[in-house]
This record gives structure tokens, sequence and C-alpha cells, in this order.
């Protein structure tokens, strides 16, 4: 029962303040509660913390966020980087600034300076930051488009992405040893900011970021002869999105734009929606009744931290507005930037690349390799796409010209290192722009990629399995899968089956076995017949199991139609296993 010692020991402790031991007296005849709260450390992950706040040291509370920091600040000192200071951003979210000015004073007293932004900032900002400032790390506080009861502590490198390895396993290990919260540092802030140690930062960043934003657009001419005419819908979701996202808009002088004010301001309780994901339709009610009341060309929505952008745009025939997913979007603003570039500049450099995750749609690859452009296929997770770029500088080969992954987030330019939904709002309304002048809307330039590449249609199926039992769950669906990998799935065959932990790719046909060529990861992944596709992982950020698919069809009708047979045959094998 290790579980309730500790628990006992936070109520015993004069370190905790009595607001936390209110919170836990309140709990002391519930036993499954304060299992939860105590089973364990909040765990550190591939890139920091997520969890519901509370106290406890498997919930999001100062004293967690304090001895994580510690054990970051422990690695920057043992790689001797003290001397560069960690950029620090928070978002609207319960106790976000708090959170992360309890990050600032536990570096600060720790001799390491912090940036701290003024006001919340979204993710890619906070990317762009540590490298204009030349700091060695950065932390984000923020859940992304988790539930309200949900915050985060995410941790970048000095190259602007999340942490990979050395440094991810590194950090981990240093927060592990953090054991007692009695050792952990902090200090009055008052008394930091008279050392130079707790650094206030805000429009120098902002207004340097706005330019290098701008600097990404092509078609300026585009956007002068549209600006009075495009109208965009846009909400920021309660999150960061609302100022950045309306002032580069504005700069560029698009005139038509419409927040959604029901979810202009930011609030932690988001309000209007059960959990603020771009990708539930929930999240674009409001934005879709007031684009039919001012007919607007399209409606964005960007996640609480903006580094996710969802779209509907309109199709012109028949007056409604389409959902785009994560791997539509993606794939239109590949299409629009690769054939604009080359458009505008004469050809593309020989060594371009795209860079794209192994969950998103096989459209990605067939839209570059029509360019002659190198695809790079790599693990989920943006930071893999950052690792790729900080590769291109550091050996002078190689040209980053786009990247994307499905759930919603891209990257256009090299200014940040992780997905940029204001980059991205402002990349779709000059492509909105530009189709306007061809006489044609997303929607039709969405068609028109259909007809040159093939109707391609992705989507995922997830089961969620909350607590320990859950956990337990996840992994012996995995287990199954490894151990029985299916020969079909469906109406497909299965070509070749990836196992990412243990680094194989067996051709099933032929028995021939290869290395996947990237890092292990507790995933697998099937390639099926006529280019479909199916990849079982767990949720890095929330007790899901995830089932990612995609088919190719002949027309729009037929690809929807093969999407969901598959899909059901997926949740057909999924109900055998629970």
């Amino acid at each position: 029962m290790e579980y309730r010692e500790t628990y006992e020991s936070w109520l015993s402790n004069p370190y905790f303040d009595e607001e936390t031991k209110d919170e836990l007296r309140a709990i002391a005849d519930d036993d499954k509660e304060i299992k939860e709260r105590f089973y364990k450390d909040l765990e550190f992950g591939t890139a920091g913390l997520r969890g519901v706040i509370g106290a406890g040291t498997n919930r999001m509370n100062i004293y967690v966020v304090r001895k994580t920091t510690q054990g970051l600040a422990n690695y920057i000192a043992a790689v001797n980087a003290q001397e560069k200071g960690v950029a620090i951003a928070y978002d609207s979210r319960r106790m976000s600034p708090e959170f992360a000015k309890e990050a600032a004073l536990c570096l600060a007293a720790n001799g390491i300076r912090a940036y701290i932004f003024e006001s919340l900032r979204p993710t890619p900002e906070l990317s762009y930051a540590v490298r204009k400032l030349g700091c060695v790390a950065g932390i984000n506080i923020t859940a992304s488009h988790n539930p309200p009861e949900y915050n985060g502590y995410k941790v970048y490198w000095e190259d602007g992405a999340q942490i990979t390895p050395p440094h991810d396993s590194g950090i981990m290990a240093e927060v592990q040893k953090v054991t007692d919260y009695n050792d952990v540092k902090t200090m009055d802030q008052a008394e930091a900011e008279k050392a130079g140690l707790y650094v206030v930062i805000g429009k120098e960043i902002d207004d340097a970021y706005m330019e290098e934003l701008k600097s990404q657009v092509i078609h300026m001419d585009a956007i002068k002869a549209m600006a009075k005419e495009l109208k965009i819908v846009y909400s920021p979701l309660h999150g960061t999105g609302n100022i950045p996202a309306r002032r580069v808009l504005k700069e560029l002088g698009f005139e038509n734009v419409y927040v959604v004010k029901e979810q202009e301001l930011p609030d932690g309780e988001f309000p209007t929606v059960s959990y603020p994901n771009p990708e539930a339709d929930e999240a674009f009610d409001l934005g879709l009744k007031l684009a039919k009341e001012v007919d607007a060309d399209l409606v964005l929505a960007t996640d609480p931290d903006a580094d996710r952008l969802g779209v509907r745009v309109k199709d012109s025939k028949t007056g409604e507005y389409h959902t785009l997913t994560g791997n539509m979007s993606g794939c239109l603003l590949e299409e629009y930037e690769l054939s604009q570039r080359k458009a505008v500049q004469g050809s593309l450099p020989e060594d371009g690349a795209v860079i794209s995750t192994i969950v998103t749609t096989n459209m990605a690859a067939t839209i570059a390799k029509a360019y002659g452009l190198r695809f790079i296929e790599v693990l989920t997770g943006f930071k893999f796409i950052g690792q790729q770029i900080l590769g291109f500088e550091k050996s002078g080969k190689g040209t980053y010209l786009f990247g994307f992954e499905e759930s919603y987030g891209c990257l256009i330019g090299t200014h940040a290192r992780d997905k940029d939904a204001i980059v991205a709002t402002m990349a779709l309304c000059e492509a909105a722009a530009y189709y306007k002048t061809q006489g044609k809307t997303l929607w039709d330039a969405m068609i028109d990629m259909y007809e040159k590449y093939g109707y391609y249609k992705d989507d995922i199926q997830s089961v969620t399995l909350k607590g320990i039992e859950g956990l337990a769950k996840i992994q012996e669906i995995l287990e199954t899968f490894r151990t029985n990998p299916p020969k079909k799935i469906g109406a497909y065959d299965v070509v070749s089956a990836r196992d990412y932990k243990k680094d194989t790719i067996v051709d099933l046909a032929t028995g021939e076995t290869r290395s996947t060529g990237l890092p292990s990861s507790n995933v697998l992944y099937y390639d099926l017949t006529d280019d479909a596709w199916v990849c079982v992982r767990p949720s890095g950020t929330e007790p899901k199991v995830k089932f990612y698919y995609g088919v190719k069809g002949a027309s729009l009708e037929d690809a929807e139609e093969k999407s969901a047979a598959l899909g059901k045959e997926i949740l057909s094998m999924i109900d055998k296993m629970l």
C-alpha cells in the first residue's frame, strides 16, 4: 500500500500548502481515488507531462511542475548550458500562468535565466523564441486540445523542436532522480528579476515571429486582388490563436475576417465545447452558423495552443461547407506550396524534401513524388519532422519544403520546429485568395487534386480505456496484434507487416524481413493491397489505442464506401479483443 504512505506523507509534510492538503483530506475515504492520484509519479513521456489538474504525484500541480523543472535544470547543468537560458510560454488553460511562473522560478533558483512570455502565446511562437533567443530549451505549459481538467508541460530543445534522443531520455532520467520534493529549488520572483534570472518577453518576439510568417507568402498579388472579396470566419476556441491569427491576416490586407465572438476570449473552461478540439464537429457549430450569416468562403478554428488547424470550406455549387480533415488540408497546402513555388521560381530545389509521419495519408508521398521531390516518412510526432530539418541544417544537404501530419498540423517555413496553425491559417487564406482569382474555391482545388492523384480517404478509430486497467488492456491489444498479425483485413490482403518496436518489415508473400529504419516505437503498421493501410498505436497523450487507416477509391463516393467498410472491419476486430 505504498500509495497510501505517499498520500499520508503529503498530508504531514509542511512543504505542501494547506489548500493542497484540504483537497487530499476530502478524498480520505475514497481509496480508489487515492490510488489513482498516488500509485505512480505523473509520467514524464517523450515530450513532457500531461495529466489531470489536482493534488497528488500522478496529477498536474505546482509541486509536480517544480520537481520536473528541477530535473530539467539538473540536465541543463550536466551539459553545461546554464548560460543559454530557457524560454517559457503558456496557453489559456486552468493554472497555466501559475505553472509557467513556478517553472521559471525553479530555473532561476538553479542559476538558469528564464524568458517568460508576459501573457499567453501559441506553441509555434515558443518554438520560434527558443531559437531567436539562443536558449538551450523551452517549456510550454499546455495540454493542447485535451478536455479542460487537463494541463501539460512540454519540453523543447535548442533547435526549437520537442525533445528527441538523446535529450528526451537524458531529461527523463534526471526527472526520475528527483525523489524528494524538499530538494526542489525555488526563489522569490522579485529577487529573480533583480538577479536578471526572470525576464519577461513579448512584443519584440511577436513582431519578429510575424515577419517570419509573412515572408512565406507566395502570391501577395492574389491577396491584394481578393482582400475585399474573400470572407473568412475564424475561431481561436478560447485559446492563444486570437491575437496572432488576426494580426497576420490584417497585416496582409484581408479585410473580411469574422471572429466567432462566443469563442474569442481565452477561457480555460472552454464553455462552448465539451473539449477544444478542431477535429470535432462541435467545435465548428458556432463558426458555421456565422459563416452562413456572412456567406464565408472558409471557416477556420485553432486549438488552445494554436498548433492545430481545423478547416471547413464552401462548395459554391451547393452552398454547403465541407470538412477538410488534417490529411486533406495538409495535402491541399502541400500541393499549393509546391505548385506555386515552382511556378514563381521556375523550379524547386534538387534536394527538396517533403516530410510526413507514418500515420499520414499516402497521398502526401504521391504529391511529393509528382514534383520529383524526396519524401521522408518519420514516426508519429512533429518533433521527428523537426529533427529532419535539423539534420538538413547540420549536414548542408536537403531543403525542407513542407511537412505535415494527419493530426491537423503542418509547418511552412523553418522559423518554428513544431506545427504552426498561425502560418497554416495565413497560407490557407492566401491559397483561397489565389484560387478565387482562378474562379475556384478551395473545395474545387481539392477535387482537382483528387482527380490528379486519386481519391484518397483516411480515417481513424479510437478506443478510450481509462485508469490502470485501461492501460493494461491497451498493451494487451497491441501484443495480440504483434503475436498474431492479420493476413487479411476486410477486403484487403496484408502485403507487409511493420513492427516498429521490433524494427522489422516482413513481406508476407516472401517472408523477407528488413529494418524499418526508424527508432523503436510501440507501433504496428500493415501495408494492404490497392494502396490501403492500417496502423495501430497507443496515444502518447491520452488513454487511447488508435487505429489509423487509409484507402484509395475511383471517386469520392467509392473512397467513402471503401473507408466505411474498412472502419467497420477494424471496429469488429477491436470488439473481439475487449
